[in-house]
This record gives C-alpha cells, sequence and structure tokens, in this order.
C-alpha cells in the first residue's frame, strides 16, 4: 500500500485495475452481431475467439463481479444520493416545442404510409425496400437506440396515436386488474412473428403485419382511450417509455431536463406491478433468444430437436417460453434469496419491484451490441430510404464494419451490466437503513446478472446464421 494511501483507495485502485485488466483482455476478441433482422438483411460475417472461449466468458462475468464489489465499498448516502438527484433543465420556448411536436407528428404518419404503401407495392427484395429498412433500420435498431441514448421521442413520433387521438372515443374505463400484461403478451408476440415469420425478408408480409397492428391498436386506443391504451396496453409504446428511462433527455410538459443516463432509475417508480417486471425481463430475454436462433449453435440445436420428430413451430414456441419463464423465475428466485440475504421484512415482490429498474440498463446494453453493427452497416440505404423511398437503388451500398467492431460490442454489454449493477447499488442503500442490509440485499441480483452476461457474451462469440425452418 502506498505511504498515506487509505484502505477504500488502496481497495478501489486495485479492482478499478482488475477491471480495466479484465476488458483489456476483452478487446482481443473477435465476435459477431447476432439478431434476426441483421441476419437477414446484411451479410454477417463469422467470427473466432483469440482466446479460450472459457475465459473470455469467464473475465466478462469476472467483471461484472468486480464492479459490484467496488460499488460496495461506497457507502456514502449523501454522496450517492446528491450523484443520482443532479439534473440540468436545458431551456427551448414553447413555441420550439410545439412546432418540434408537430413536425414529429407529421414525420410519424408519413412514415406510416410510405412503410405500408412501399410493403405492398415496391421491389420485393428486403435490401432495396424502404419499407423493410425504415422498420428494422430505422425503428427497430436506430430509434431505439435514440430512445435509450438521448431520450423518448416516441410519444410525439407515434403514428397510431396521433390518428387516435383525432378520433371519437369511447372513453371507457380501462380495467386496472390488468395493468401492462396486454403489452408483455404484444411484445413477446413481436418477437415471435419477427423470429418465426420472414417479415424481414418478404415487404409485402411485413405491410400486412403492420397494417393488422394498427388496426388492433387503433381500435383499442378508441374504446379505451388513447392515453390509457398507449400507457398500458401499447407494447411498443410500453418498450420505448421504459427504454427512455435510461436516456439522459427528459421530456416533459414543463421542459427538457438533463440527467446522467438512468441515473433517474433508482426510486424513479418506473416499475410497479408484476406485469412490469415481466415486461423488463421480456425485453432482456427477447434478444437472448433472437440471439441464439440466429447463431449456428442455435440452428444445430433446432434442426437436431425438429430431427427427433417434433413440429419446428413447437421446438421454437417451447424454447421461447421456456426461456423467458427461466429468465423471469431467475430474477423472482433472486428476490427471494435477496429478501433473506438482506435480512428484511420486505415482501420478495417489493423486492422485485425495487430491483428491476436496473435491469432496464443491461437491456439497453444488449440491444445496443446487437444493432450497433447492423445500424452502422445499413446507415447509406437507410438515409437513401428517408431522402428517396419511391426510388431504390440498383444496387443498395452495404458498409463492411472493421474487426475492431467486435470490441464495441462486447463494451456496450458490460457497460449496461456495470451501471445495472451500480443502480442496484443506489436503490439498495435507498430501500434498506441499515449498510450491511443494503449489500447484503445485493448479492443474489448480482449472481443473476453475471449469469445474463455469461449468457449474452457466449451469445455473441458464435457465427451467424439463418434460422432454421424460417423460410
Amino acid at each position: 500500500m502506498a505511504r498515506n494511501e487509505s484502505p477504500w483507495h488502496a481497495t478501489a485502485r486495485s479492482l478499478g485495475s482488475a477491471i480495466l485488466g479484465c476488458l483489456f483482455g476483452l478487446t482481443l476478441i473477435d465476435v459477431v452481431i447476432a439478431s434476426n433482422a441483421a441476419v437477414g438483411l446484411s451479410d454477417a460475417s463469422s467470427g473466432t475467439l483469440a482466446v479460450p472461449q472459457w475465459l473470455y466468458l469467464a473475465t466478462g462475468g469476472a467483471v461484472i463481479g468486480a464492479s459490484a464489489l467496488l460499488a460496495s465499498v461506497v457507502t456514502d448516502r449523501e454522496f450517492i444520493r446528491s450523484v443520482h438527484d443532479w439534473r440540468k433543465p436545458v431551456s427551448t420556448g414553447l413555441p420550439l416545442r410545439q412546432g418540434i411536436r408537430y413536425l414529429a407528428r407529421f414525420i410519424g404518419v408519413a412514415g406510416l404510409v410510405i412503410i405500408v404503401y412501399r410493403g405492398l407495392v415496391g421491389p420485393q427484395v428486403p435490401t432495396a425496400n424502404a419499407a423493410v429498412i425504415l422498420v428494422f433500420a430505422g425503428v427497430r435498431a436506430g430509434l431505439t437506440m435514440f430512445v435509450y441514448l438521448v431520450g423518448n421521442v416516441w410519444p410525439a413520433l407515434n403514428p397510431w396515436r396521433t390518428i387516435a387521438e383525432l378520433l371519437p372515443t369511447l372513453n371507457r374505463q380501462y380495467p386496472s386488474r390488468i395493468g401492462r400484461w396486454p403489452a408483455v403478451v404484444g411484445l413477446l408476440a413481436l418477437v415471435w412473428l419477427e423470429t418465426v415469420t420472414p417479415v424481414n425478408k418478404e415487404p409485402a408480409l411485413l405491410a400486412t403485419a403492420i397494417c393488422a397492428y394498427s388496426v388492433v391498436t387503433l381500435a383499442g386506443a378508441l374504446v379505451y382511450t388513447p392515453k390509457s391504451w398507449f400507457s398500458n396496453a401499447d407494447p411498443l409504446s410500453v418498450t420505448f417509455r421504459f427504454y427512455g428511462s435510461v436516456g439522459p433527455l427528459n421530456w416533459s410538459e414543463n421542459g427538457i431536463t438533463l440527467r446522467p443516463p438512468g441515473f433517474d432509475l433508482p426510486e424513479s417508480g418506473i416499475v410497479s406491478s408484476r406485469a412490469d417486471i415481466a415486461f423488463v425481463v421480456a425485453l432482456i430475454w427477447e434478444l437472448t433468444f433472437s440471439g441464439f436462433v440466429t447463431t449456428t449453435t442455435g440452428v444445430e440445436f433446432v434442426r437436431t430437436v425438429v430431427g427427433w420428430g417434433l413440429p419446428p413451430l413447437v421446438v421454437y414456441a417451447v424454447l421461447f417460453v421456456g426461456g423467458y419463464l427461466l429468465f423471469l423465475g431467475a430474477f423472482r428466485l433472486a428476490a427471494q434469496f435477496a429478501r433473506k440475504t438482506g435480512e428484511t421484512y420486505l415482501t420478495p415482490r417489493t423486492m422485485a419491484v425495487q430491483f428491476a429498474p436496473p435491469l432496464l440498463a443491461i437491456a439497453a446494453g444488449y440491444h445496443l451490441a446487437h444493432y450497433f453493427g447492423f445500424f452502422v452497416s445499413l446507415l447509406p440505404s437507410f438515409i437513401n430510404s428517408v431522402v428517396s423511398p419511391f426510388s431504390p437503388p440498383a444496387n443498395p451500398l452495404v458498409l463492411t464494419l472493421p474487426g475492431w467492431f467486435g470490441a464495441l460490442t462486447i463494451a456496450f454489454i458490460l457497460a449496461g451490466h456495470v451501471l445495472s449493477v451500480w443502480f442496484a447499488h443506489a436503490e439498495a442503500y435507498a430501500t434498506f437503513p441499515s449498510r450491511i442490509q443494503a449489500v447484503r440485499s445485493q448479492y443474489p441480483f448480482v449472481v443473476v446478472m453475471i449469469a445474463y452476461t455469461v449468457i449474452s457474451l457466449w451469445l455473441i462469440s458464435l457465427p451467424t446464421a439463418n434460422p432454421a425452418f424460417v423460410s
């Protein structure tokens, strides 16, 4: 120990060095991006590991464990509170905000019309059709990244809400007992549709699916009012709202507020029910599932099980539902153990509600890892689809990503997990009066986070392939 160096600084310095060493080792690894949309629209190259896979996965888990240990030595409640309470108003005039809102509404409605029209009558080549590019590169990748990296602009862009607010509603009371369960089911249904059907390859099928979604969404909004429907039942709106809670900018009627990314998650109250917990876990699982079935290992697994005599859709359904229940059950089990390790009278449900918001940082890191390279590679096609959606180029340009993008993918995943560990740490100190309770209550959740990390790093280390039996 250096002269006059406190034990706290020595611990922090050694753990910081360990984390930096782990990160340096991980940057030596070449990985690939795995997602159903990416595989369908771009040519993903196979990656290889420069180190043994077990060492690569163990290093990733060690980063999360070390970050949790490092966070546990930060016990000053006033410091934690001051960091998370910091925010700065961003002054913008009311006419400017209204003008931007009206422009966003026009862009949203115009985009929906163009997507449906070009999907039905445009070229049925996915890389040359504006509908496919705008939906998957624009919304699935680009807009989602903007929401958690900047802020949630979806309430203004949402074309269905814009249309619904212009129409009369039946103004029926939304049943509070079902909460956001319709959004959970809707999100899982959309992921299922994207995975087991060729919507990312057949523009007409994509346009038909969007029309069906439009009918259901507008019907629900006109029956239960747009505010109730898009706050509770619409999967896209709830997805962007949850992701938006990670973004640094928060838009409200009173203006724009700047804060550190995700630092409003502890004590934010964004998760308040079992349905909210299920939705947050679904955001993590949907990227894990789509990543698995678009790898060579996942394809081989599906083909092997189908070879036993099971229909492909049954195999996908069991894998999809079973994996989701496993992820959800692991988090709920962690909440039960956290009640014991933290020696608290809080119920497991309360513990799960309190510690679910930090998982949104993990979901954002997962999404960024899966879709950043995909978005960059299709950026020329996306710009062309925005500027000239009715005249696609004869030879669409797809950028080839350099090898160091693999290191970015790893960094995105680990950054999301490290932030999640810190947010859970801050939540624990805001919940428990005892410091030892706050530290011990995090043990089970850190174990689950390490498991999530190892699984996600394993998936991005595998070569990609088209999902089996999806024509």
